[in-house]
């Protein structure tokens, strides 16, 4: 976050400095206004006397007031338009350091927390940077130039007796600040949490409706909400603290005033004029003063909020190595695994043990095995989505570790197993937001994928926008828009993660039939639970338990009578019955 902020002012600081020499004129010809009403106060005692210069102060309070207003619209402007800007560079650095951090560390984090970071946590600084610069800097202004106009222009020791009881409030509100920052902190828990909460409540919608469970999230809810409300009550109750001590000063410094003052009236030590503008510079301080407590909440609240920021920027990122134009070529080659073992981090138990494998370019490699065997761990692995030792997998001869991340990703083309697809056009989700690619080539690779004509159906065609995770389209339909990225994509190494789940047998068929005339020259990678989908494939692994335990071609395995066989006979006996 320091960094962020470095950032920010290095390429606003000149805003900033504008604004502040905005907001001190502003705070000088504010004591105007009380200086000319104590000279006009004065001067009415010989009104045909000084008629003149009585309507020289009225013309001055006039130019005085015009002149504030066109001071006030520039600075407001400037207070809000850098603390926006502060907003925007945050914003674009945690998303930045979102999508290059490691998956074990996004894994740790909920997606309530993370959208806290986003929305609460940005607003909170955001706010907090406000209150500093624009009331912050207005409380300096005012007890540096009020105090230098009371004291000259009035009186100096009235001034600080006058001054004291603002001065030891300033005091009290310090101490309270401990308690305010202590609840809010508790109240942003409680946010976090209900977040949490609602975040999972929308992506398990289907699930509760499906299951009755309405009444049970709604119980829940209440009782989360209820907490948080108790904790927003324990903030408000401490900021009604601070806000009393507040009325209570002000109280005082008039009640000084005008004892004091009067006394001094009386004994010609100053005029009336002097009184009724010394009770008008009290009247600066009242909002300055009143902004302390809020200004010192605030920027408590920011500062909570500028530590989750910073422990979430913390956070480790993947290692991104410079990228030689050479390296930018397409990745190609066989690929080795070598004896390698993996566990997850802060976890002992192994999920991939003693894997070697060789897929020679050109070559399918089926993968099959029971749900967590450590299919999906593989492919995260070839990845990079999590480390391996030195020496375990290599593409084209060239250990993994040693080739950038960028390359690796933009040469493997990785069909995942849950389809994922964003709220846009079909157009945009096939080809992932990426330019250069024609409308041609893309109605091509639907037509590869067999969904050409159900989009051709569509009012919009490939310019049909989807609803969120493409809702709005059946499993199957969903799973060949993502397989059609794999037909539009020219990478050398295309992975296909059980995506073929949701096809009848008929669509499936030819779609693997066009995959293998694609993949014909390519790396590929299919991962199934469906013998159907791999029995093709020029080798087929059996993983159970993170363990290789059969391989070898479709009939070699079905021979072997082993798992394999297993699985073979058990999806044989369901697609007769």
């Amino acid at each position: 976050m320091k960094k962020i902020f470095i950032q920010f002012l290095k390429k606003h600081y000149l805003y900033l400095i504008i604004q502040t020499i905005f907001i001190f004129l502003n705070i000088y010809l504010a004591t105007y206004p009380a200086k000319i009403i104590g000279e006009l106060v004065d001067l009415l005692y010989n009104i045909s006397a000084n008629q003149q210069v009585i309507i020289q102060n009225i013309i001055y309070l006039l130019a005085v007031s015009v002149g504030l207003l066109l001071i006030r619209l520039p600075w407001r402007f400037l207070v809000t338009y850098n603390s926006r800007a502060l907003e925007k560079q945050m914003k674009d650095e945690l998303f930045k350091h979102f999508l290059k951090m490691k998956m074990n560390e996004i894994q740790n984090i909920k997606n309530g927390e993370i959208m806290s970071y986003f929305t609460k946590d940005t607003k909170e600084i955001r706010a907090s940077f406000y209150r500093i610069e624009s009331y912050g800097t207005r409380i300096i202004a005012t007890f540096l130039i009020g105090a230098i106009a009371m004291a000259q222009g009035v009186n100096l020791k009235l001034t600080v007796i006058t001054v004291l009881p603002m001065l030891i409030t300033s005091y009290l509100i310090v101490k309270i600040k401990k308690y305010v920052e202590s609840s809010f902190k508790i109240s942003q828990e409680y946010f976090t949490e209900l977040s949490e909460y609602v975040q999972e409540s929308t992506d398990a919608i289907r699930t509760t409706k499906a299951y009755s469970q309405e009444g049970n999230q709604l119980k829940e809810f209440i009782r989360k909400n209820k907490k948080l409300k108790s904790a927003n009550n324990a903030v408000d109750v401490h900021s009604t603290l601070l806000t009393t001590c507040i009325n209570i000063c002000f109280g005082l410094c008039y009640a000084i005033s005008i004892l004091y003052g009067s006394k001094l009236v009386l004994e010609n030590t100053i005029t009336i004029g002097d009184f009724v503008a010394f009770n008008g510079y009290i009247g600066l301080f009242i909002g300055p003063v009143s902004w302390l407590p809020s200004t010192i909440s605030r920027f408590k609240r920011g500062q909570i909020s500028y530590e989750r920021l910073d422990k979430f920027l913390a956070l480790e990122k993947e290692k991104y190595l410079p990228v030689s134009k050479k390296e930018e070529q397409n990745l190609k080659g066989t690929i080795q695994i070598k004896y390698l073992n993996f566990h997850y981090p802060n976890c002992l138990e192994e999920v991939l043990s003693d894997i070697c494998i060789t897929i020679e370019q050109g070559k399918t490699l089926g993968i099959i095995g029971t749900v967590g065997s450590g299919k999906t761990t593989l492919v995260n692995l070839l990845l990079r989505l999590y480390t391996v030792l030195d020496g375990t997998i290599y593409i084209g001869e060239k250990d993994i570790n040693q080739i950038p991340i960028e390359t690796i990703r933009k040469n493997i083309c990785y069909i995942t197993q849950d389809s994922f697809l964003f709220s846009n056009t079909i157009e945009k989700n096939i080809s992932l937001f990426k330019k250069g690619y024609t409308e041609k080539e893309i109605m091509k690779s639907t037509k590869e994928a067999m969904i050409y004509e159900e989009i051709q159906e569509m009012k919009e065609g490939i310019y049909t926008v989807i609803g969120e995770r493409g809702v709005d389209l059946s499993g199957g339909q969903k799973q060949r828009v993502a397989v059609s990225r794999a037909f539009l994509n020219n990478a050398d190494i295309v992975i296909f993660d059980d995506t073929f789940s949701a096809l009848d047998n008929k669509t499936e068929e030819k779609l693997l039939e066009n995959i293998k005339n694609m993949t014909k020259e390519k790396t590929c990678i299919i991962i199934s639970s469906r013998i159907s989908d791999i029995k093709e494939a020029d080798e087929i692994i059996v993983l159970d338990d993170g363990k290789i335990v059969e391989r070898g071609k479709h009939e070699e395995l079905i021979m072997q009578e082993g798992q394999y066989y297993g699985f073979y006979e058990q999806q044989i006996s369901k697609t007769l019955v």
